[in-house]
């Protein structure tokens, strides 16, 4: 081990239906934003004030995949990842820089899908409400499953 750590915890809602971008040889990326907040009382004004903070998550290959089939804007996620800097040139020449959270794991918590069918037949399959992603290879496997 080298003695570094580089791990994110996230529960939130989805800011925005997930944008797929696909490349040539068959991998894709999903992209959205996900909004966590934090809620506090201000002493001076006893007033209840919610903080917002948004992450723009990146998930890869069969995860965004089903991430795209099952969720939608307002569905709340639990996700589990790692920061990633990147910087970019813009079309103007200007360089931009961003912060993301590479998706390694993820749990659907509730989808509009679910709670707009019973209970008891939920649109999304219980083995995927829950998955872990390995990023790098998961495009290696061949075997149709998602996990």
């Amino acid at each position: 081990m080298n003695g570094t750590l580089n791990k994110v915890m996230l529960i939130g809602h989805l800011g925005d239906d997930v944008k797929m971008h696909y490349f040539d040889g068959g991998n894709c990326i999903g992209r959205f934003p996900l909004a966590t907040n934090e809620i506090y009382i201000n002493k001076t004004t006893n007033e209840k004030i919610t903080s917002t903070e948004w992450h723009n998550l990146v998930v890869r290959n069969k995860a965004a995949e089903i991430c795209e089939k099952y969720l939608s804007k307002g569905d709340k996620i639990y996700v589990e990842g790692r920061i990633k800097s990147r910087q970019w040139q813009s079309e103007e020449g200007v360089t931009k820089y961003t912060t993301e959270i590479q998706v390694t794991e993820f749990t659907f918590l509730t989808t509009k899908k679910d709670t707009e069918l019973n209970k008891n037949a939920s649109g999304v399959p219980d083995s995927i409400k829950s998955s872990s992603f390995d990023q790098q290879n998961d495009s290696q496997s061949d075997d149709g499953m998602p996990f």
